[in-house]
């Protein structure tokens, strides 16, 4: 397969498995580059069937899918990384599938994305691979302080985390503990939560994106400025260690890099992930380039685009718990007179407690001024 797809011949199609908000920007974005898309939802609520040219709505372990998707596509890619890693390698031998299965795969689990931090000697905290009561004693007594728990699959916005303090009881922590392997992650006391939006092209180059701060609420993102309130020197130092995980991983597409930032200035890898990110949302209206267009350059081929700051922005999570009733959005009003917020909804009809519906980006001369504004849109509709 070549490197390079025109974008407007008409056989270029990108396949998109995941049919999420996530597939649903990525269509989006593809309509504005003239860009047909195929969306697999893998039988799951699929808002991104919207936005699509064409939609298989079949699970992601159907023989007859898997062999549809491959017929209808030329190249395609991933809105979330919890597919199945032998469902993957069958795509990228038909049509090419970029991030690569094997970027894809170390992503999707703890255990792997730990130790492939470990062997590329990338900074991460400590951790211990669990898959029984005396791995965690062993681990517990190794560590001798605060941990975190965490299933080695399938596990996001807080799910499959247990807080530990090291003075538990290993066999009974275990036995409540869902999961056959887990990893055991030292507690770390961070200044800031931050992330950089790496993005790696068919010929090997890689641009990064101003690095982001994130807070938090019920373990799910709540607000992410840009730029992040750090010195240019840690600034440059996360966006040097993504370059290499995204060297290292020989990856294609866009790249989320979380990060720690400790209170003596160091930055520890947290997660990665393999596809546009949360935190990255703030590209579509404040960047020369979105997240999303990005992914596609570099899926189909292109050169990459810009990754300048057009403005300041703070990008504000809209959650279910900020809709009055399940379906009853908030009054958009005070927002639309704002004049410099933009909204973005994802077309899922149901609100529930914390479920993602939506997000908006608050442009402003500064982020004091945005994250202000954000602050008493979100206290207006949590009242």
């Amino acid at each position: 397969m070549p490197s390079f797809l025109p974008i407007h011949a008409p056989h270029c199609v990108v396949g998109v498995i995941g049919g999420g908000q996530l597939g649903r920007m990525i269509a989006l974005a593809a309509r504005r580059l003239g860009v047909r898309t195929v969306i697999w939802t893998g039988g799951l609520e699929a808002p991104a069937v919207e936005c699509a040219d064409e939609v298989i709505d079949l699970p992601f372990d159907d023989p007859d899918a898997l062999q549809d998707f491959c017929s209808r596509v030329t190249v395609s890619t991933v809105e979330f990384e919890n597919i199945p890693c032998h469902t993957l390698e069958k795509v990228a031998r038909c049509t090419g599938l970029f991030p690569s299965p094997h970027a894809i795969c170390i992503c999707q689990n703890r255990e792997r994305e730990k130790n492939f931090l470990r062997e590329n000697n990338i900074p991460h905290t400590w951790f211990a691979v669990i898959s029984n009561a005396l791995d965690l004693a062993a681990a517990m007594k190794e560590l001798n302080g605060p941990g975190v728990l965490k299933t080695a699959d399938f596990g996001y916005d807080g799910k499959g985390q247990l807080k530990l303090e090291g003075d538990e009881d290993p066999e009974k922590i275990w036995a409540a503990f869902d999961a056959s392997r887990a990893v055991l992650e030292a507690w770390v006391p961070f200044e800031k939560e931050l992330s950089v939006m790496a993005a790696r092209g068919a010929d090997g180059v890689t641009v990064t994106y101003d690095p982001s701060e994130n807070r938090h609420r019920h373990h799910i993102l709540d607000v992410s400025i840009v730029p992040a309130r750090i010195s240019p020197a840690v600034a440059l130092e996360a966006a040097a260690i993504a370059r290499r995980v995204a060297d290292a991983l020989d990856y294609r597409g866009i790249l989320g890099v979380e990060f720690f930032l400790k209170t003596d200035g160091t930055l520890l890898v947290n997660e990665m992930a393999p596809r546009p990110h949360n935190s990255g949302h703030h590209t579509l209206d404040a960047c020369a380039t979105s997240q999303f267009e990005q992914q596609l350059r570099a899926v189909i081929g292109l050169p990459l685009g810009s990754t300048r700051l057009l403005s300041p922005v703070v990008m504000l999570n809209l959650l279910g718990d900020m809709w009055p009733e399940e379906m009853t959005p908030p009054d958009w009003l005070p927002l639309f007179e704002d004049g410099e917020a933009s909204l973005h909804l994802y077309g899922k009809r149901h609100a529930r407690g914390r479920r993602k519906m939506g997000h908006v980006n608050f442009l402003g001369t500064t982020v004091e001024n945005a994250l202000a504004r954000a602050e008493a849109m979100k206290s207006l509709w949590l009242e």
